[in-house]
């Protein structure tokens, strides 16, 4: 079960809004939903949460890059909305590298042999290579710690987030009771 929710700075404070992400299929996409919600250019926060796996936080002020936390990046890489999160630039990947080997796997045989013969068996386990896979997607957290410093939850706390995510930042960021009003 997916939960997601845009709480957007103004100068009364913050509003919340919970948001259906149906239609977000990138980051760009988020991106773009976000800075709608946005008032005067402030900053807005998009949290999507996994129920007791994973949360990811985005931070977008105004037209600057967006600013990602992710709090288990192999649990979100099982994800659909995790995905969006988890770009090349954030998991330290070239941009596109997947993509490129992809639409070269499908327009040559890369496994090696022609046509008509034989595949090859894979080799036993103990003769398999151990350099790390560079396409693995890191276990823990990722991305930008202090995305929430300057509103009140330092790196050491947002760490220690475990259940409930969404309350304890909604609290530290002030947000908490606008934010109920959703939920």
């Amino acid at each position: 079960m997916y939960f997601a929710a845009l709480l957007a700075r103004t100068e009364d404070g913050w509003e919340a809004s919970d948001t259906e992400l149906d239609d977000v299929e990138t980051l760009s996409d988020l991106t773009d939903l976000a800075r709608e919600a946005s008032v005067d250019e402030d900053t807005v926060l998009v949290y999507i949460e996994q129920e007791d796996a994973w949360f990811g936080v985005v931070r977008v002020d105004g037209e600057e890059d967006p600013r990602i936390y992710v709090s288990d990046a192999s649990a979100a890489a099982r994800s659909s909305y995790g995905e969006i999160l988890l770009t090349d630039e954030l998991l330290g990947r070239e941009p596109g590298a997947e993509d490129e080997i992809a639409a070269l796997e499908e327009l040559v045989d890369l496994d090696g042999t022609e046509d008509g013969e034989p595949e090859r068996t894979a080799p036993a386990a103990d003769d398999q290579d151990d350099a790390p896979d560079p396409d693995a997607v890191p276990a823990g957290p990722i991305g930008e710690l202090g995305v929430l410093a300057d509103l009140g939850m330092s790196e050491k706390e947002l760490l220690t987030l475990q259940t409930d995510a969404l309350a304890e930042i909604a609290e530290a960021v002030g947000a908490a009771e606008v934010l109920e009003s959703v939920r």
